[in-house]
């Protein structure tokens, strides 16, 4: 089999969806969604890489071959390269369709949509022959958020009219795909990022009970989704209940260290800021230190982060704004909180903090659902079933 994926190469979430499949044998290749100057994420491995000739090569992990493509061949030099995208804003699509006509994928897969699924939706347009069947993941908020936005509603609706197959992580996800046009197959509903070794991360959580874990996790992130800064000011709202414990903030964006640094200085609480680039290893490690994991978003699928407190037995207060009710219970396997609302994401963490047979009985629940649906060598078989169900011959 040969597969084409289109998606972010210096993305986490790609390098470990590829993983799933990189031992069936099959040709794997990957033409990036995103500016070739970016680079490639160490982690990402076995698949021939389409790129346009500024890519960073010693970024790459393990098995990644570098071809770059006709266009990139005629076409050198970062410098020409961004003038060819200001002059010519079909320049990706067109390279990505003659890759395409090249390759002669099985499989077309795109990972996000408002960049993978766009350009190959454009690509589609231009290619000579007849197009492979072509899969679309939904990542995040690409439907839930960005199809509330007028400039992106008909894209949307381009791709998910076009497209074979739709696979998701929500299974709100599905319906909306079907809201939006979508009349093709669904594939099975399961993280994009893909499972856990739940008997290898068994070592790296602290042992005894969750109650007695001193660190509360905070995903760092604030920008046009994430919302950090509104669990700071939670935080800082409960701070009498936080009298022992440390702050770890992960994916800290610029004003999150500030912010983080008024907030040490107002409350005394200490703030460790998790650098970025540190191995995910050592941050499943703080969740299996922590007794609470904070993640706040306007929008979301279902959040790598939530998924890492599940497993390792932080107790979640996340955002309802993501799909985490079709993961926790609100109210006994976690706390669900508006995104912009600090008095009750603090009435939560408050809860939280103060509540141990709460945290307890959650991590045990939360173990159950980890061993039901996160075991990472089945999400494997069911990704490795689903590109042969696609495929249509059992290859």
């Amino acid at each position: 089999m040969r597969i084409l994926f289109v998606a972010m190469a210096d993305s986490i979430h790609t390098a470990r969806w590829i993983a799933q499949v990189a031992d069936q044998g099959w040709e794997l290749h990957l033409f990036p969604s995103t500016p070739s100057g970016i680079g490639v994420h160490p982690e990402l491995g076995n698949v021939t890489l389409h790129h346009g000739g500024a890519l960073r090569r010693g970024s790459g992990g393990k098995g990644v071959r570098f071809r770059p493509s006709s266009a990139a061949r005629r076409v050198t030099g970062l410098f020409r390269e961004k003038v060819l995208r200001t002059t010519a804003p079909d320049y990706e699509a067109r390279r990505l369709a003659r890759v395409i006509d090249q390759v002669r994928p099985d499989i077309v897969h795109s990972l996000e949509i408002q960049h993978a699924g766009y350009l190959v939706s454009a690509a589609r347009r231009m290619a000579r022959g007849p197009f492979p069947r072509w899969i679309v993941t939904n990542w995040g908020s690409d439907i839930y958020l960005f199809g509330r936005l007028p400039e992106h509603e008909p894209r949307i609706r381009e791709v998910l009219a076009s497209c074979d197959f739709y696979s998701c992580e929500c299974l709100r996800d599905v319906s909306l795909a079907k809201m939006f046009g979508f009349s093709g197959k669904v594939l099975p509903v399961f993280p994009n990022t893909g499972g856990f070794d739940l008997d290898r991360l068994d070592g790296l959580r602290q042992p005894g009970l969750v109650s007695a874990r001193r660190i509360v996790m905070v995903k760092g992130y604030q920008g046009w989704a994430g919302r950090a800064l509104v669990g700071l000011r939670a935080l800082e709202l409960c701070a009498d209940a936080l009298a022992g414990y440390e702050l770890a903030i992960y994916s800290a964006t610029p004003e999150v260290e500030f912010a983080a640094g008024l907030f040490h200085q107002a409350t005394g609480i200490p703030v460790r800021i998790v650098p970025k680039g540190t191995p995910h290893r050592e941050i499943l490690a703080l969740h299996g230190q922590s007794r609470v994991s904070i993640g706040l978003s306007i929008g979301d699928a279902i959040s790598t982060s939530l998924l890492e407190a599940i497993v390792m037995g932080a107790f979640p207060v996340q955002s309802w704004t993501a799909c985490a009710d079709e993961w926790i219970v609100d109210g006994k396997t976690g706390l669900l909180v508006p995104p912009d609302d600090p008095e009750a994401v603090a009435a939560a963490l408050r809860r939280a903090l103060t509540d141990d047979s709460l945290v307890d009985d959650g991590a045990e629940g939360n173990r159950r659902v980890a061993s039901e649906r996160l075991v990472g060598s089945r999400l494997a078989a069911l990704a490795v079933s689903s590109y042969r169900s696609v495929a249509g011959d059992g290859r």
